[in-house]
């Protein structure tokens, strides 16, 4: 089965992140797709990757063997262009330690998720070629501001990016900073943050502190940066960050309503 990496760039050399893996395999008229997030570990010829959970299955019946396979050249020349990286080993299925459950690491942080506004609109009009390099730019950028701030990358999600951070004011300076640095590719994005605890299992942020901070990331216009309450709190009295209160929201699928604040200038 031929097996595809969603990667950002220049992640072939870099170990410890997780991504997006698509694989296909045709066999006579019928077409067989899996796909789901992956854990990267080593570099080069040593790389491992693992499913972080069970991946998502899908059988498409195409009727002939020919109709099978134009679907597979076309949904792999599809995937290339979205910087899928080809795979030469198996996608293993990450084991679970002695007592049978997954290994779990429970983290208190500062949560970012950075998201591009319009990026389908933004897409169609540079077409594939342009907005796969803009993409590459984009990532780049972000990278190069989270490692300045110290932030963890965790996961990219389409067009978006989660990060944490162990002090409020870091996160929140490289929200600010990352808004800068990507305005020069003509890009606007909206960015939330939000503080609390969180468990990383097999390389996946699960609990509600990622729910939180992806809604308060939804609140959020082209240009702003919104935080939580829970992170305002956080802030150190002498931080010379500026915030305006935003309101009180009812945050989709999230209890109570949850003041939100704007970061100023």
């Amino acid at each position: 089965m031929p097996k595809f990496l969603r990667i950002g760039l220049h992640q072939s050399n870099v170990s410890g992140y997780t991504s997006k893996a698509w694989c296909v395999r045709r066999i006579g008229s019928a077409v067989f797709l899996k796909w789901g997030a992956v854990e990267v570990q080593g570099a080069g010829k040593g790389r491992k990757v693992y499913w972080t959970r069970l991946p998502q299955e899908k059988t498409i019946r195409c009727g002939t063997a020919q109709r099978a396979q134009d679907y597979t050249k076309s949904a792999i020349a599809r995937r290339r262009s979205h910087d899928y990286e080809p795979l030469t080993g198996a996608i293993a299925t990450r084991r679970k330690s002695v007592d049978g459950s997954a290994d779990l690491k429970r983290a208190l942080a500062t949560i970012l998720i950075v998201d591009i506004v319009g990026s389908t609109a933004k897409a169609a009009k540079l077409g594939d070629a342009r907005w796969t390099k803009v993409m590459s730019l984009y990532y780049a950028a972000v990278r190069k501001e989270l490692k300045s701030s110290r932030g963890k990358e965790v996961v990219t999600t389409g067009d978006g990016v989660l990060a944490t951070f162990k002090a409020p004011a870091a996160g929140i300076n490289c929200a600010t900073s990352i808004q800068k640095a990507v305005r020069t590719l003509g890009l606007d994005i909206r960015v939330g943050l939000h503080a609390g605890e969180y468990t990383m299992s097999g390389g996946e942020m699960v609990g509600l502190a990622f729910h939180i901070g992806t809604r308060v990331a939804a609140k959020a216009r082209a240009g702003e940066v919104l935080v939580s309450s829970a992170v305002k709190d956080l802030l150190a009295a002498q931080s010379q960050i500026r915030l305006r209160d935003h309101g009180s929201h009812q945050l989709k699928g999230v209890p109570a309503r949850w003041r939100l604040y704007r970061v100023e200038g």
